[in-house]
C-alpha cells in the first residue's frame, strides 16, 4: 500500500508516545502487562489459501524469492533464510540483505547448489574460508533489490561467501549489513580458519564482496548487531546454546571504518560487581521483575579474538551479567531492544531494552549510567514464543519473530505497542513450520519484509497498516 498522509500522521503520533514512553520507562517502574491484555491490531487472522502464511483482511503479500530460484549471477538462492535488513538505494528501490544459515556441512543447500555442481562459478578469492576439499564454505549472504512501489523484484544475487552459520546481523547507518556468524568452529575441524566473526556486505554492491573478518568485534556464537547512529557503538547479542550469553559493545575508534578496532564490553549491572543473572529462571532466585529498570555498567572484555571460546565465561567473571540466549537487536526511538529467546520462569522468552547513557562510552558515564530494562516477560506462549529477530516499525512498534519449532503450535509475526500490549500480525502455516526470520520494513513503511527460514523464502507484506486498532 502506498504511503498515504494519513498513514504518515498515525506513524508519527504512535512514533512520538514511543518516545514519550521510552523517557517515562527510565523513571519508573511501571510494568507493561502484556499477558492478560492482547490488543485487536489488525483482527483475526484469514487462512491463506495457498498454506504459506496467514494474515489479517485487507493484507496481502507477494514471494519475493525462495530457495533453489536461479539468481542474475548465474547461482542458486541458498536455503535457511535467516536474520535480513533493508536498505534504501534510492527512488522506491530497496537492498534486502539476507542470511544463510548453512553450516560447513551444508553443501547441497548453498548458492551452487545439489552436489555443489555450479561451485566454478564462485570466486574462491572472496570467500573467507574454504572446506576440506577446497571448496567455499555455503554460508554467506545474498542481496535482493526490490521495487516498493512497483511491488517486484529487480534483481538478486551473491554477496557473501565462505562463512559458516550465518544467522542474524544488523544494518549500519553507512549503508552495508553486518553478518554475524554464530558458531565458533575452529580451524582443523572440517573448515581452513577459525569462525565466529561479523562481516561487512555494502547494500550497493553488485556481485561477491571479499569477506573480511571484523576481528574487533569478538569471535564468539554471534546472533544480531545493531548500531546507534548518535554514538557509533555497536551493540552485539550472543546466542550461547547453553544459555550463557553475554550483551557487549563495541566502541570503535573510527565509527565509520569497524575494522579500525576498538574496545569491546560487556553489559554488567551496578549493583551485582561480581557478576549476575538477569534470565529469571524457574527454580532460581528472581533477579528482577517486568517493568523493572537498572543500572548498567560496562566491562571491558580481554582478548576478544578468544581463540579457546570462553569470553563469556571470562566476561561474567569480570562482573558481566548472564543472559538467556541473546537474539535479535534493534536501535529505536533512543534504546536498543534485544531478545533473549529461552529467558523466564517459563523460558518463553524476555525483551530487554537499553537506554544509553547520555555519555555512552565516555568518563562521565559513571554519574550517569546507562539503564537496562525487563521491558516484557511473557508467562502465556500463546501471547509471545521464542520471541528472536525483531525490527522496530516506521510507526514505533516493535515486531518480532517467533522461533518455536513445535509440530502443533505455529510460528506467528508478532508485534508490540508502546506499552507492551500484543498483537498478531501473522502466522507460518508453510509445510514444516519452521522459525520467521528477518524481520524489516521499508522506509517508506508500506511494506514488511520477512523470511520463512526453511527452506528459504522471503515475503513483502503490503496492506492497511494505519487502520491499526489498540
Amino acid at each position: 500500500m502506498p504511503t498515504t498522509r494519513r498513514g504518515f500522521i498515525a506513524g508519527a503520533a504512535v512514533s512520538a508516545a514511543f518516545a514519550g514512553y521510552a523517557l517515562r520507562a527510565g523513571a519508573q517502574a511501571a510494568a507493561p502487562d502484556t499477558y492478560r491484555n492482547e490488543v485487536f491490531g489488525y483482527g483475526p487472522l484469514r487462512k491463506d489459501p495457498n498454506g504459506i502464511f496467514d494474515l489479517p483482511e485487507g493484507f496481502a503479500y507477494r514471494v519475493v524469492s525462495q530457495a533453489g530460484e536461479t539468481m542474475d549471477d548465474g547461482l542458486y538462492v541458498p536455503h535457511k533464510a535467516d536474520g535480513m535488513a533493508c536498505v534504501p538505494l534510492g527512488g522506491s528501490r530497496v537492498a534486502l540483505l539476507r542470511n544463510h544459515e548453512l553450516k560447513a556441512t551444508d553443501i547441497n543447500f548453498g548458492p551452487a547448489g545439489v552436489g555443489r555442481r555450479l561451485i566454478d562459478r564462485i570466486d574462491k578469492s572472496k570467500a573467507f574460508d574454504l572446506d576440506a576439499d577446497g571448496h567455499p564454505l555455503p554460508g554467506g549472504v545474498t542481496t535482493i533489490v526490490y521495487d516498493v512501489a512497483r511491488r517486484r523484484r529487480v534483481s538478486q544475487h551473491l554477496s557473501l561467501t565462505g562463512t559458516a552459520v550465518n544467522c542474524a546481523g544488523g544494518a549500519t547507518p553507512w549503508g552495508s549489513w553486518l553478518s554475524c556468524e554464530e558458531n565458533i568452529q575452529q580451524a582443523g575441524t572440517g573448515v581452513g580458519k577459525n569462525h565466529g566473526w561479523v562481516f561487512e556486505v555494502p547494500a550497493r554492491a553488485r556481485g561477491l564482496v571479499e569477506a573480511r573478518p571484523l576481528t574487533g568485534l569478538g569471535r564468539f556464537q554471534h546472533e544480531a548487531a545493531a548500531i546507534d547512529p548518535r554514538t557509533g557503538v555497536v551493540y552485539l547479542t550472543e546466542d550461547s546454546f547453553d544459555h550463557l550469553g553475554l550483551f557487549y559493545r563495541f566502541l570503535p575508534n573510527d565509527r565509520r571504518r569497524l575494522e579500525a578496532g576498538g574496545r569491546l564490553q560487556a553489559l554488567g549491572l551496578r549493583e551485582a560487581p561480581e557478576g549476575c543473572d538477569v534470565r529469571n529462571f524457574k527454580g532460581q532466585p528472581v533477579t528482577w521483575r517486568p517493568g523493572e529498570v537498572k543500572e548498567a555498567v560496562w566491562i571491558d572484555v580481554e582478548g576478544p579474538d578468544n581463540p579457546d571460546g570462553d569470553l563469556r565465561l571470562r566476561g561474567h567473571k569480570a562482573g558481566a551479567a548472564f543472559v538467556g540466549r541473546g537474539e535479535g537487536v534493534f536501535f529505536g526511538h533512543d534504546a536498543v531492544y534485544f531478545t533473549c529467546t529461552s529467558s523466564g520462569p517459563s523460558q518463553n522468552g524476555q525483551i530487554l531494552r537499553y537506554v544509553p547513557s547520555p555519555h555512552e562510552g565516555q568518563p562521565g558515564e559513571k554519574d550517569e549510567p546507562g539503564r537496562l530494562h525487563l521491558f516484557v516477560e511473557p508467562a502465556d506462549d500463546k501471547v509471545l514464543d521464542f520471541a528472536d529477530n525483531l525490527a522496530i516499525a516506521p510507526w514505533g512498534h516493535i515486531y518480532a519473530c517467533e522461533d518455536r519449532y513445535s509440530e502443533t503450535d505455529r510460528n506467528h509475526l508478532k508485534a508490540l505497542t508502546p506499552e507492551g500490549k500484543v498483537y498478531t500480525v501473522g502466522r507460518n502455516v508453510f509445510e514444516g513450520n519452521a522459525e520467521l526470520a528477518g524481520v524489516c520494513f521499508s522506509p517508506d513503511g508500506s511494506t514488511c519484509f520477512v523470511n520463512i527460514y526453511w527452506p528459504g523464502i522471503t515475503l513483502a507484506i503490503t496492506g492497511p497498516w494505519a487502520s491499526f486498532r489498540a
